[in-house]
């Protein structure tokens, strides 16, 4: 038994019928080390920008490892992935081409698209760092990196509820845990800078006297 694709006779293609599923896993996978690489490389970009405040004979160092993992990282295994997960998505939508049809599959192309373009930025910001141009400050950094946390929140959602997609209130706890979870961190990040400069402070102040 195979499955015929419904398309143009001289485009038309016949696939076995585990194709579906083999399109299925590959795209989880591709899917999950897309978003460990997205996940990962903005938190670098943070480290590597946050090294510009080290002492000249550090900041060289870090900087140049910062910028080394980076490469590795998007080039490796972040864009790998972003391959693999968009290459499998359209084998699935070769074989249920009915999908192009139904909302949820379109709100979730448009997310898909929003996490492209941010994959783009990504690339951006790793080579403004490493050429030393990068006007992004750590906070921003931070708020950024929570991005594709709620990409991946709504990518779910759609793909579980498709055309029956929740708005109760169980859907805004969820949209308000993720947004509370986004400014604790930036809450703690901001803490902790204060913190350090607190002991720099003291530290100075008792080595004067």
């Amino acid at each position: 038994m195979t499955l015929p694709l419904s398309l143009p006779l001289t485009l038309a293609v016949t696939l076995p019928p585990e194709a579906y599923l083999w399109f299925k896993t590959l795209h989880i996978v591709g899917v999950v080390v897309w978003f460990a690489g997205l996940f990962y490389l903005v938190r670098l970009f943070i480290y590597h920008r946050e090294a510009a405040e080290l002492e000249p004979s550090l900041r060289q160092a870090f900087e140049e490892q910062y910028g080394l993992m980076e490469r590795r990282l998007a080039n490796i295994i972040t864009t790998p992935g972003m391959v693999v997960a968009v290459a499998m998505a359209v084998g699935l939508l070769l074989v249920e081409p009915l999908w192009l049809k139904q909302a949820w599959m379109h709100a979730k192309l448009a997310v898909v698209a929003g996490l492209l373009v941010y994959h783009h930025l990504c690339y951006r910001l790793m080579g403004q760092l490493q050429r030393g141009e990068c006007n992004w400050s750590g906070r921003q950094l931070r708020a950024l990196n929570e991005l594709p946390t709620l990409m991946l929140v709504l990518v779910v959602m759609l793909v579980v509820f498709k055309n029956q997609f929740p708005t109760g209130a169980a859907t805004w706890f969820l949209v308000a845990l993720v947004v509370f979870m986004a400014a604790s961190i930036q809450f703690y990040a901001r803490w902790r800078r204060l913190r350090a400069e607190r002991l720099a402070q003291q530290e100075s102040g008792g080595a004067a006297a």
